[in-house]
C-alpha cells in the first residue's frame, strides 16, 4: 500500500520532468490516495506538510513572504498564489522561533490584498482562473476573503494539515484533480527557488535585528501621508502641468525628510545600517521598469540591482530613502503608463503601427528624463540644507558616509553585478517619452542602465 509522502514525492518528480503522460499518471495516483478510507486526507496532509517545510527552508535563503507570493503570481497565477498565502499562514503558526513584527505585517498585507482582489472580481462579475494553462479553469468564489487564514493577526484561521488544502480548493471552486495539480505545481516552484540576497534577518535568526524597518511605504507618518496624497492627485489628474507640480512637491518633501533623517541618525549614533527592499518589475517591458526603479533609486541615494529571471529589482539604501523609492516608483509607473497610452492615441495616422519597440523606447526615455529631473530636485534640496544652521561642513560628510555604506552593502550582497544595456529601437517613441517626462512629475535620479547579476539574482 503506497505511502502518502511517497505519492507526493513521485508526483513532484514527475512534474519536474518532461513526460506529460507520466506526470498525469502520478497525478492519478494522488487522486486515488493510499487506498485507505482516509487516503485523500493523508495525501492532503502530506502535501501541506511538505509545502510548509519548503517555505521554512526559504527564509534563511533570503526569501520573504511577499517575494514568494509575487513569484507565484508571476510563474503560476493568482489562484496558486492564494494557496501560497494560505501555506504561509500555516507555516507561521508552526514557526517556533521568534518572528519579527515586519514579518507578520507582510502576512497581513498579503491577506488584505487578496480580500481586495476578491471584492473587485465580485463587483466585476468575473471568475478567476486557477492552475496553469492546462488546467480546467474554475471561477473564484466572491466571498473567499471571509475565510482568509489570518494567523498572526489574531482573527479566525484555518486548521493546519488537510483542512488548509480542502478550504482553499472550495474557495477556488476547483475539483480535486485540478486542486492537486496546482498544489504540486506550487510545491515544485517553492522547492526550486534559488538563494537570493538576505536583506533582513529572517525568523529565528541570531543576527542583530535592524533598528528600524526598511521599505515601510505603508507605515503611517504625517509626512508620508502628505506625500501619498500629493502622488495620488498627480496620478489622477489629466493635466500634465498639475501632475508635475504635485510630484515635484512630493519629491521636495521626501528630499528634505531624507536629509533630516541623515543628520538625526548621525547625531544619535544609533548604529543603523543600510537595508533593502524588492520591487516587482514584471512584464511587459521589465527592462524599462527596472530602469525607472534605478533612476528613482539613484536620485534618492540608493543602489538598485535587477534580477530579470525572478521579476524584481533589489533596492539598497537607508530606511527613509527606501520608503521614498517605493512610493515614487509606484506613482511614476502609473504616470508613465498613462502617458504612454495617451502618446499612442496622439500618434499621427500613418506614422506606423503601435509596436512594442515604440512602447519600450517611450518608457526608457521617460525613465531617463525623470531621473535627470529627480537629481536636480535632490541637488537643490541638498544645497538649500547646506545653507541652513547645519551647514555644508556637517551635511556633506554625513551624506558621503551614508553613500559609502550603501555602496559597501551593494558590493557585499552582489559581488558579480554587471551592466545590462538597453537598446532604443524607435526614435519617435523615445522623443514622445522624453516629452512626457518633461510634462509629468518627479525629481531625483541617477544611473543610466539597470544593473543585473549574471546568472542569478
Amino acid at each position: 500500500m503506497p505511502d502518502a509522502e511517497d505519492l507526493v514525492a513521485d508526483a513532484l518528480a514527475a512534474v519536474r520532468g518532461t513526460d506529460v503522460r507520466h506526470a498525469e499518471r502520478q497525478l492519478d495516483r494522488l487522486m486515488v490516495g493510499t487506498g485507505t478510507a482516509d487516503g485523500a486526507t493523508a495525501v492532503d496532509a502530506a502535501l501541506v506538510r511538505r509545502l510548509v517545510r519548503g517555505l521554512g527552508r526559504l527564509w534563511p535563503r533570503g526569501w520573504q513572504p511577499v517575494d514568494v507570493h509575487r513569484i507565484a503570481v508571476r510563474r503560476l497565477d493568482a489562484g496558486a498564489a492564494r494557496l501560497v498565502r494560505d501555506a504561509l499562514a500555516a507555516q507561521r503558526r508552526e514557526q517556533a522561533e521568534p518572528v519579527p513584527a515586519w514579518w507578520d505585517d507582510q502576512l497581513r498585507a498579503l491577506a488584505a490584498q487578496d480580500r481586495d482582489a476578491a471584492g473587485q472580481e465580485s463587483n466585476a462579475g468575473r471568475g478567476a482562473k486557477a492552475g496553469r494553462s492546462r488546467n480546467a479553469a474554475q471561477g473564484s468564489k466572491a466571498d473567499r476573503g471571509r475565510d482568509t487564514a489570518q494567523g498572526p493577526s489574531g482573527r479566525r484561521g484555518r486548521d493546519d494539515g488537510p483542512k488548509v488544502l480542502a478550504a482553499w480548493t472550495a474557495a477556488e471552486g476547483l475539483d480535486r484533480v485540478d486542486a492537486l495539480r496546482v498544489a504540486v505545481d506550487v510545491l515544485a516552484l517553492v522547492e526550486s527557488l534559488p538563494p537570493i540576497a538576505v536583506l533582513r534577518p529572517p525568523p529565528g535568526s541570531t543576527g542583530t535585528a535592524l533598528p528600524r524597518a526598511a521599505g515601510t511605504a505603508r507605515s503611517g507618518s504625517p509626512m508620508l501621508d502628505r506625500v501619498r496624497a500629493l502622488l495620488a492627485k498627480a496620478e489622477s489628474t489629466t493635466f500634465p502641468a498639475e501632475a508635475e507640480a504635485l510630484t515635484a512637491k512630493a519629491q521636495e518633501l521626501i528630499a528634505r525628510h531624507s536629509i533630516d533623517e541623515a543628520l538625526l541618525a548621525a547625531g544619535a549614533e544609533r548604529g543603523d545600517q543600510p537595508s533593502g527592499v524588492r520591487l516587482g518589475v514584471d512584464t511587459p517591458y521589465p527592462g524599462a521598469k527596472a530602469l525607472l526603479v534605478q533612476e528613482v533609486a539613484a536620485a534618492n541615494r540608493c543602489e538598485a540591482v535587477w534580477s530579470d529571471d525572478l521579476g524584481f529589482t533589489t533596492v539598497l539604501g537607508w530606511p527613509a530613502d527606501l520608503v521614498a523609492v517605493e512610493l515614487l516608483y509606484t506613482s511614476l509607473l502609473v504616470q508613465a503608463t498613462a502617458a504612454m497610452l495617451r502618446g499612442r492615441a496622439e500618434r499621427r495616422p500613418g506614422s506606423g503601427r503601435r509596436t512594442k519597440a515604440w512602447d519600450e523606447s517611450f518608457l526608457n526615455a521617460f525613465a531617463l528624463r525623470i531621473g535627470e529631473r529627480l537629481r536636480a530636485a535632490t541637488d537643490a534640496a541638498t544645497e538649500a540644507a547646506g545653507q541652513t544652521e547645519a551647514g555644508a561642513d556637517r551635511l556633506l560628510p554625513v551624506l558621503a558616509q551614508r553613500g559609502e555604506a550603501v555602496q559597501e552593502r551593494l558590493e557585499t550582497l552582489f559581488p558579480g553585478v554587471t551592466r545590462h544595456r538597453l537598446s532604443v529601437r524607435d526614435t519617435d517613441g523615445w522623443s514622445s517619452g522624453t516629452s512626457a517626462a518633461d510634462r509629468a512629475s518627479l525629481d531625483v535620479g541617477g544611473g543610466s542602465k539597470p544593473r543585473q547579476v549574471p546568472g542569478r539574482p
